[in-house]
């Protein structure tokens, strides 16, 4: 069975996507505000959750800001609640996504299934119908960045084009499912999109894309990092025509060094587990909020919006588009911040900043030899899909010395940590970092990052 698309759904939102150019920001809001309310009546109909959160209020009166923000950990302990469909229970789900076989099935013959990393320390399942992926669809077409705009418009459809997704590619995460839907949707996609897992060494990576030869890679900013140090060091031989990066913070350092290492632009978009494309790059690297199917509240520590110009402690989500598991001011938890100008390119969709995910990149092997660089996305998988450990911090304090910490205590820590110190060494001696020592500690605070997320993998300064 094919995974849910419905293409006379799609054309249309997408139309209409393509018409808020021309909408200004008058038409954005009128479509945010219509929006809000079928997914605030959608949510009373049919989420018990939020039958209960929203008793009382008139709905049709009360303002977005007034009501209560949700958090992931909340809502995932009131899953069966929360989901407006019967067919979706969380046991169930969690059987689905434990089978790696089914990326991209179907769930109940009509949802597509992905799950999150535990990044905010609580892990996340979260469900799409046919609506929420035409919305996504639309938007991932219209406005991806697009380094090289005159050869899209000649060449819409990609022809020619090798597209080659770095990460993780055996969990059921957003960007492993949504290639996967795109080759089984399209088998003629099967030779040119593909996916490479980043839980190899630099050498067996930069052998596999120099046999794939791809066009477009795409990937995080810390992965994109060790592709450029290959092709420095003569490894990678294959040069992209663009690289597009999501997932972590990308700066203008980061993204400096890559365009030269690799001679291609780079360009960035921003999206997340819980709203796939939620702003993309424009011509002038510029990012712009999808703000007519996405809410994003910029907020303090207290909840308080912040004004235009300020970056907050975090950020509050509101999807427009999916009625199946409503979030509705939702704490992301990315710091953002809006800016108060229009940006140069003419869009009326908003322009943010964002500092998401920061993690370091370890560096692990003996003075004088080569070090071995291991991405922070790869310890995470390794350590969450692989040992099951949620709540962590590595830290590397040492050429081969890394701290792993939890605050968890007892049992459940003993357990943890040893499952993943064992699935942890033997991933680096895959990688060639031998002699590493791995020391654990339980019952530790970690700490946060400039995000106000934990900072899952770090390196202490020497």
């Amino acid at each position: 069975m094919l995974p849910p698309f419905d293409p006379w759904l799609t054309s249309r939102i997408a139309l209409d996507a393509a018409a808020v150019a021309h909408a200004g920001v008058q038409g954005l809001a009128e479509r945010q505000s219509r929006r809000l309310g079928e997914l605030l009546r959608a949510a009373v109909r049919g989420s018990a959750f939020y039958r209960r959160r929203f008793q009382g209020l008139d709905l049709a009166r009360v303002k977005l800001d007034e009501l209560p923000a949700v958090r992931k950990a909340e809502l995932m302990h009131a899953f069966d609640d929360w989901v407006v469909d019967p067919a979706l229970r969380l046991d169930a789900l969690r059987r689905f996504t434990a089978d790696r076989s089914r990326i991209a099935d179907p769930f109940a013959g009509r949802y597509v299934v992905w799950e999150s990393s535990g990044s905010s320390g609580e892990p996340g399942i979260f469900v799409q119908d046919a609506h929420a992926m035409a919305v996504y669809d639309a938007l991932e077409y219209l406005r991806r960045p697009a380094a090289r705009s005159l050869e899209r418009l000649m060449n819409p459809w990609g022809l020619g084009q090798r597209f080659v997704f770095v990460g993780a590619t055996d969990g059921h995460f957003a960007s492993t499912v949504s290639i996967e839907r795109l080759r089984r949707l399209n088998p003629t996609l099967s030779l040119s999109l593909r996916s490479v897992s980043f839980l190899q060494s630099s050498e067996a990576l930069a052998a596999q894309l120099d046999a794939l030869r791809p066009t477009v890679v795409a990937t995080y900013p810390s992965v994109a990092l060790l592709l450029a140090e290959e092709r420095l060091a003569g490894r990678l031989h294959a040069v992209p025509q663009e690289i597009w990066t999501g997932g972590e913070e990308l700066s203008a350092t980061r993204r400096g060094f890559v365009q030269q290492a690799l001679g291609c632009p780079v360009v960035d978009n921003y999206g997340a587990s819980e709203f796939l494309t939620l702003a993309s790059e424009c011509r002038h690297g510029r990012l712009h909020l999808n703000s007519d199917w996405a809410i994003l509240e910029s907020v303090d520590a207290e909840g308080r919006a912040v004004p235009p110009g300020e970056r907050g402690a975090s950020s509050l989500l509101t999807n427009l588009a999916n009625h199946v598991q409503p979030l509705i001011r939702y704490d992301l938890g990315d710091r953002v911040r809006q800016d108060p100008d229009a940006c140069p390119c003419g869009s009326a969709l908003p322009v943010i900043e964002v500092e998401g995910r920061n993690d370091d990149a370890l560096r692990l092997g003996r003075p004088g030899a080569r070090a071995v660089y291991v991405p922070p996305l790869a310890v995470s998988t390794i350590l969450e899909d692989d040992a099951g450990l949620f709540d962590f911090q590595l830290v590397q304090q040492g050429p081969c010395e890394l701290l792993l910490r939890t605050g968890l205590q007892g049992k459940a820590a003993v357990d943890g940590l040893r499952r993943a110190r064992l699935a942890l060494s033997a991933y680096l001696q895959h990688l060639g970092a031998e002699g590493v020592h791995i020391h654990c500690k339980s019952g530790e605070r970690e700490c946060r990052g400039a995000s106000g997320k934990v900072q899952r993998v770090l390196v202490e300064p020497t």
